[in-house]
């Protein structure tokens, strides 16, 4: 493979949905709903993701990809983080600039 993907930022929202944005300009939207049911089914570690609070204040770019930063101390090593070649598989999402809340 010759390119790997690379996450420059990421916005949380509180529908526990994720834009990401790579490098090379792709934007996806990841739903985490799924993943985080699942942890709490399976008592995993993404079951701690479903405080919203701690989903959008610890999401942030680690590694390289989107990741939460658990610990709050930046170790790439404590953090949740979601392989970056699945979600640039994701189909290109619109990106939320503006939203109409009339």
């Amino acid at each position: 493979m010759d390119y790997f993907p690379e996450v420059v930022q990421v916005i949380p929202y509180s529908d526990y949905s994720v834009d990401v944005y790579f490098h090379d300009g792709k934007i996806v939207r990841y739903d985490m709903r799924g993943i985080i049911k699942e942890g709490e089914e399976k008592q995993n570690v993404f079951a701690r993701l479903k405080d919203i609070g701690v989903f959008e204040k610890t999401c942030n770019v680690m590694n390289g990809t989107l990741a939460w930063d658990i610990a709050g101390n930046r170790d790439e090593s404590r953090c949740i983080d979601i392989d970056p070649l699945m979600l640039h598989e994701l189909p290109m999402a619109k990106e939320r600039i503006a939203v109409d809340v009339s």
